[in-house]
């Protein structure tokens, strides 16, 4: 099992020894993708790493691309002048790695690395001082692939401030192509290496590193890299409509009338603001599958039935609008007064509208986090017949269990799987789940540690739109709903706050306080980066 559950005081494994996983690859290949996406995951396991990245010290020690010699980029003669520029920017990021492990335990170092001597000569140094190095090589072929890393990470860089997109791409094509009269794919079998194609299509693990690879760090290391990909993708968040009975975990009552309400409002709203962005990124709403996520739980699962309903009419209407014939139309009848009816022929044939592509997946990992004997409790009821337990309650909401509950630690544990596979996940995602279930994973993508997942507000009624990106996530929120259920509304009867449930809910008295901040359907967007 993966979570925080293995963090000790000093954020150390110490079985696992120290690691230095070194990126090699030409530009644009997604290396700081991958590294990034690793640093998340070894973070949220509770493993002390950090992304050194050699591109971003560059231009903090040296400035942007406009500052530099010109011949910096190439790989062939330089001047005297470069060659002493790149050595103390190698320095340097040594210099980082090395303060690292004093305290640290895995870095990742986001770099080119494409010469067999150069990447040798660095492994040996720190290899000699008994930290294990492992080859982390991304080649790509793919072309879309190749731009879009360019598009959407490489040309916005301080590197290429002021320029024109088009001809920024082309300067950055002109720095790869130099690249690629030096590099040396990987073949040494000194250290054990990785070989990711396409930022996930296939991986390629060597057989000495399957022998050399030791214990528990480094195989979950190789098994997450085994689940990644870079495809532009969105990820929803959304609280399950309100049920029959709110206060209790044992009840798994059906949605209340006004729950019903909310899963008609939470549909026409997804795929409203779904379509409006993949539109603003020139794509078809219509040539992509929403895949929805709810827990085992009715007022769950319950909570997606009118996307299930919206793709069922529109697949119905797609098919009773579909011709007869793809090249020769139905004849339709006009009638005109007092005149025999005439055949008018259409002017092209009809083209009948796309079915929604829904698929909605019910995971029992999903349930909300289990409060033991104090199901149905108030915070009262809790404090005054368990007083001891609740005083650890409240000093650390994360890991403290009740009896015969979960803890929030054990939340964490239970959805590991679910983590793999939402890094899995390629299609567009809608996550329709319970407050306690929505923290875990919403802190998992933003990095947040684990003592402030309990102090997450997710309010009803707030949808959480997360966008990977390579140097983290998007995140924004949308308000959409005021009806019965709504979290803190101030109107006990419309109020998300239910006394007797508070164990799922509990968001108060917590240290590191977070909420996401919602903004109106109609209000501009600007985007968040928590890096």
């Amino acid at each position: 099992m993966v979570a925080p559950l293995y963090t000790t005081d000093s954020g150390l494994l110490f079985h696992a020894g120290k690691i230095l996983v070194i990126t090699i690859g030409l530009p644009a290949r997604g290396k700081t993708h991958i590294s990034r996406a690793l640093e998340r995951y070894l973070r949220w396991m509770g493993v002390k790493t950090n992304v050194v990245s050699l591109g971003d010290y560059r231009r903090k020690t040296l400035g942007g691309a406009q500052k530099l010699p010109s011949d910096y980029f190439n790989l062939g003669e330089k001047s005297p002048e470069t060659i002493e520029l790149r050595k103390k920017v190698s320095a340097g990021c040594e210099k980082l790695i090395w303060n690292f492990f004093k305290h640290g335990q895995v870095v990742i170092y986001d770099a080119n690395n494409g010469t067999k001597a150069a990447r040798h000569a660095l492994a040996e140094k720190f290899s000699k001082e008994g930290i294990h190095v492992i080859m982390l090589e991304s080649m790509c072929d793919n072309k879309e692939i190749i731009e879009a890393n360019i598009r959407s990470v490489k040309i916005s860089s301080p590197d290429y401030r002021g320029w024109n997109p088009d001809e920024a791409v082309k300067d950055y094509y002109r720095r790869i192509e130099d690249h690629e009269k030096y590099y040396e794919p990987v073949e040494e079998t000194t250290w054990p290496y990785i070989r990711i194609l396409n930022v996930g299509e296939k991986i390629m693990v060597n057989l000495l590193a399957l022998k050399n690879l030791k214990g528990y760090l480094q195989s979950r290391i190789v098994f997450f890299l085994m689940n990644i990909h870079n495809r532009y993708r969105t990820i929803y968040f959304a609280r399950s409509g309100q049920s029959l009975i709110e206060h209790s975990y044992k009840a798994d009552s059906d949605l209340s009338p006004a729950g019903w309400e909310y899963a008609e409002k939470l549909k026409e709203f997804v795929l409203e603001r779904r379509a409006k962005s993949l539109e603003q990124r020139g794509l078809n709403p219509q040539d992509r599958r929403l895949v929805i996520w709810t827990s085992t739980r009715r007022r769950s699962h319950h909570t997606a039935w009118p996307f299930l309903q919206a793709a069922q009419a529109s697949l119905t209407a797609s098919a009773s609008t579909t011709p007869t014939s793809a090249t020769t139309p139905i004849p339709s009848i006009t009638p005109i007064p007092s005149m025999t009816p005439v055949y008018e022929e259409p002017s092209s044939p009809i083209k009948p509208p796309a079915p929604l592509n829904v698929k909605v997946i019910e995971k029992q990992q999903m349930s909300e986090i289990n409060p033991g004997i104090w199901d149905g409790l108030t915070p009262d009821s809790a404090r005054k017949y368990y007083p001891q337990d609740w005083e650890r309650f409240v000093k650390d909401p994360y890991s403290f269990r009740a009896p015969r509950a979960e803890s929030y630690h054990d939340l964490s544990v239970r959805l590991e799987p679910v983590l793999i596979e939402l890094e899995r996940e390629q299609e567009d995602l809608l996550i329709i789940g319970h407050a306690s279930v929505i923290r875990c994973l919403l802190a998992y993508l933003i990095g947040l540690p684990a003592s402030e997942i309990p102090a997450i507000e997710i309010a009803r009624g707030d949808l959480l739109e997360v966008v990977p990106a390579s140097y983290g996530v998007h995140s924004q929120a949308f308000h959409f709903w005021d009806g019965p259920g709504r979290h803190g509304d101030g109107n006990s009867h419309h109020s998300g706050k239910d006394e007797n449930n508070f164990y799922e809910n509990y968001a108060e008295d917590t240290k590191g306080k977070r909420k996401v901040a919602a903004q109106e359907p109609e209000a501009s967007i600007s985007a968040l980066e928590a890096a």
